[in-house]
This record gives C-alpha cells, structure tokens and sequence, in this order.
C-alpha cells in the first residue's frame, strides 16, 4: 500500500476495518487515535464503525471525533436498532470495499498493530485469511479456563482447529465474508466456515490488554449454552456444504 498524507485521497481501498460499537463511548476516541496512527502511513483503507443499537454517546462520539479530525477514511455505519455483533459486523463487511476486510473489538483490547503483520501474512496469495491467537490474555482466571474448554468442546463438535475461536482480530479476502453462511454468531467460527469453503487460514499470535472502560458484553451465562447450539448447527453445515469445481465448459 502507499504512502498517504492522512486521507484516503482518490486512492483505491484495499483495506477494510469493520469495528462494532455497542455502548463503547469510553473507548471510541482512543481507538480511533489508535487507528488514524497505525493505518494512515500505509494508506489505501477506510474503516467502518458499526453503531449497533448504543445506548450511550457512542454515536456522536464517533461523529465528532470524525469532524473533528477531518478523516476521509472514515465511515460511519448506523443500524436501526440493535443487530447483534454479527449483524454489526455484516452490516459493515456488505459497505466495505476492499478486497481484504479485518474485524477488530471496540474495547481497546485488541491492538491494531498487528494488523500490519496480518497484512504482511496475506501477501501470500494462496492465504484466505489470518485470525488472531491471545498469547497472553489480559483477562480473569475464570474468563481463561472456560474459553479454553470451550475451544476445545468446538474443535471436537466442528472437527476443526482453531485455537482461540473468540479472539476479535481476523482478517480475510472479503470474498469469503460474502459467501460464508450468515447466522447470529457466525463471527466466531470464520475460520471454520472458510476451511470448509476451501481456503487456507493461518493463525498469528496477537497483542491482548486488559479493558480500560465500559463493560464487557459477553460473559459465560451468555455464551455457553448459545456456543454449543451454534457449534452443532456449524457441524450440520459441514456435513450438507456444496463442493464442486467446474474442469471445463464446452
């Protein structure tokens, strides 16, 4: 990507961020400075932020801080009411218009420096895409050891191997975001969903800090019996998908 000098100036997207917002007015500004330092040296992205449903300021703060800092690059998706994080992140992904589209949490725990090191891995064209790996999670004992188990109760189900299935930072050719099958948590089994259609995923270690503000979104009462229904419903799906390749047209 080239070099821009801080907008995004008749230059062709190649990069896509898609951030969903949900009551994050304590983070927005401080993600975005993040953003605006590590991605507009490189230039060629926007980044999509998905208000989904806030109850909270988190909408004008993103308008102001866009206003205020006069960035091109980005844009602001506004749902009519609350989508959940993967009708955020779809919403977004459907706008986007590079050819690659990472997705990041809006609550600072993901770094988004390591995107550079995503976007060196898909220089490799034989990549479908990258998902991240927490090395050393900033969160609770409790909050570890049941992420852990869940990963593993998925890898069995989905026949899988994904190592850390909720981690918030991926990055793929939007193609396969258009064809993955689309269903309320879907966000969490993109690597799944895109080894079955074919493509090659690699997985990276990644910076995790602890949450600086807001609350979490996501704890084990809201996610473990939902986990294992999806989990099952993503194993139907690997035994019914459609995998053919045409040879030749006459």
């Amino acid at each position: 990507m080239s070099a821009v000098n801080g907008q995004a100036q008749n230059l062709q997207i190649e990069l896509s961020l898609v951030v969903p917002i949900h009551n994050e007015e304590g983070n927005v500004s401080a993600l975005l400075d993040e953003v605006d330092e590590v991605l507009v040296p490189i230039g060629g992205f926007e980044a999509l932020l998905v208000d989904d449903g806030s109850l909270d300021n988190s909408l004008e703060a993103m308008v102001q801080w866009k206003a205020q800092h006069k960035a091109e690059w980005l844009r602001i998706v506004h749902l009519e009411s609350r989508s959940g994080q993967s009708g955020a992140l779809m919403a977004g992904i459907e706008q986007a218009r590079g050819s690659l589209v990472c997705t990041m949490d809006g609550d600072l725990q993901n770094d988004p420096r390591d995107l550079l090191r995503m976007l060196e891995l898909l220089e490799d064209d034989a990549l479908a895409g990258v998902t991240g790996v927490r090395a050393q999670r900033r969160d609770g004992l409790v909050r570890r050891i049941s992420s852990k188990i869940g990963n593993r109760v998925r890898n069995a189900i989905t026949g899988d191997r994904v190592t850390d299935s909720a981690c918030g930072i991926k990055m793929f050719r939007r193609r396969y975001w258009l064809t993955a099958p689309r269903f309320n948590g879907m966000h969490r089994f993109m690597p799944t969903l895109v080894r079955y259609a074919g493509g090659e995923v690699h997985e990276t270690p990644v910076n995790h800090r602890p949450r600086r503000a807001c609350e979490p979104k996501y704890g084990i009462g809201n996610r473990a019996l939902r986990g294992l229904r999806d989990c099952m419903a993503v194993r139907w799906y690997r035994s019914r998908i459609l995998r053919f390749r045409v040879s030749e047209e006459s």
